[in-house]
């Protein structure tokens, strides 16, 4: 009689427990749905962002590479000025020109003025060149103080770590839950389904994010002020004060073309350094770009199958 009854008892708890699994499982489920949904629409501005600053620093890279370039061009330039000033001075010296013409030596008077002409429209062309540097200068300048700023703005936040490490433990427990639930017979495709879309965020490491922010950020910080620094020293260096294209032959001396040449030569090597420091910062906002879409992709994937 005991035994009948043992039996009758058990047949009637044996649902019990069965209905006591499947509600802990339909409460797992609730949480990690709460836990997991929506992290993927908080990573959408951050990949946006990052995709923006690669471009704009990638411009200033471009802005770089230009004002080396038309640097080192004027640098050939400034040198055939030089020799020109120094040709016009050497001529100058052999006989007043007024009266060479009146002595009807037009060879002489004919290759003076054609080397004066020459000296003008290289004064010219290497005035231009470095309004032209000045100009990129600033712009890669422009670029880098734009791309610190969106850099030092697009990193994660605690919210969202947080709100991984919840969906994690979510995760985590209805793992738990549905091993006992499947023991029981209780239906845990849903379950798995779920598990096998958001497990990833188990080894997600958004600290990838805000690093490769920080380095994108450094290097523009560093393009900016080197850009800056190369825009006023370009600017100093194609000024009339040190050019001194309007003055006498004779009156610019070697000390007024070394001090021409090193203000120039030291803003191309600045230019240069900018352009090094805005390709850095393209790098690591493309790599930021590819440590977002990793947490991205498992977000994306998590949250369709929590729909």
């Amino acid at each position: 009689m005991l035994r009948k009854c043992g039996i009758f008892l058990l047949t009637i708890i044996a649902p019990v427990f069965v209905c006591a699994d499947e509600a802990s499982l339909v409460a797992a489920l609730q949480k990690t749905y709460s836990a997991c949904v929506g992290i993927d629409a908080n990573l959408t501005d951050l990949k946006k962002m990052a995709g923006i600053n690669t471009a704009i620093t990638g411009v200033g890279t471009g802005l770089g590479a230009g004002a080396t370039i038309v640097g080192i061009i004027k640098n050939k330039k400034d040198e055939l000025r030089k020799d020109l000033n120094r040709k016009l001075l050497d001529l100058k010296n052999m006989s007043d020109k007024e009266f060479l013409k009146f002595l009807g030596d037009i060879s002489l008077y004919k290759e003076y003025t054609e080397t004066l002409e020459k000296l003008e429209q290289a004064n010219k062309q290497s005035k231009n060149l470095g309004n032209w540097r000045t100009g990129l200068l600033a712009g890669n300048t422009a670029t880098n103080v734009a791309g610190a700023i969106i850099a030092g703005r697009n990193t994660t936040d605690g919210d969202l770590q947080n709100q991984i490490d919840n969906c994690k433990a979510a995760i985590s427990e209805l793992r738990r839950v549905r091993a006992k639930a499947r023991i029981d017979g209780v239906d845990v495709s849903e379950a798995n389904a779920i598990i096998s879309a958001c497990e990833g965020f188990e080894t997600v490491d958004i600290s990838k994010i805000n690093a490769r922010a920080k380095g994108a950020m450094v290097s523009s910080i560093v393009g900016a002020t080197t850009g800056l620094a190369g825009t006023i020293t370009s600017g100093v260096a194609n000024s009339e004060s040190v050019r001194k294209d309007n003055i006498d032959v004779s009156q610019k001396t070697d000390a007024d073309w070394n001090k021409e040449k090193n203000l120039n030569t030291t803003a191309n090597i600045l230019a240069g350094t900018s352009t090094v420091a805005s390709a850095t910062a393209t790098v690591f906002n493309a790599t930021q770009i590819s440590a977002i879409k990793k947490v991205a992709t498992v977000a994306e994937k998590c949250t369709e199958v929590l729909k």
